[in-house]
């Protein structure tokens, strides 16, 4: 039995990255001074190499970004993740918390909504009487 050749893992330039992501070269780069994301492997050239998992790490930072995670939160659970499996309950209270902000934002973004639509009921009726 002949064992296969392992395969070459795709990696994807900064340029590639930043296309799929819609985050700028220079945003990838801070992101990675920052340390949000791990160093990110460099061929002789120095030119940055993502993988797969560098990309899904992203996508997910920008989902914790869009929630409205600040920068220094998304730092400290970054530091974590990187410490490995002991840090899995400190990471699991993160988010947590970070949810239940989240799920506050949504309570009060939803009661605004409703204020509006109250709002535009009453100017609704006011051109109905005109």
């Amino acid at each position: 039995m002949t064992s296969a050749a392992p395969q070459p893992v795709e990696t994807l330039t900064i340029t590639q990255v930043a296309e799929r992501t819609g985050l700028s070269p220079d945003t990838l780069r801070y992101y990675e001074k920052a340390g949000l994301i791990s160093p990110i492997s460099r061929s002789a050239g120095g030119r940055r190499h993502y993988a797969l998992a560098d990309l899904n790490w992203i996508a997910f930072l920008l989902r914790l970004r869009d929630t409205g995670m600040s920068i220094a939160d998304m730092q400290h659970f970054a530091a974590l993740r990187r410490t490995g499996g002991t840090t899995i309950a400190d990471r699991l209270v993160l988010l947590r918390e970070h949810r239940a902000r989240l799920d506050e934002r949504i309570r009060h973004l939803q009661a605004n909504g409703d204020a509006l639509d109250d709002k535009i009921d009453h100017y609704v009726k006011l051109m109905g009487e005109i």
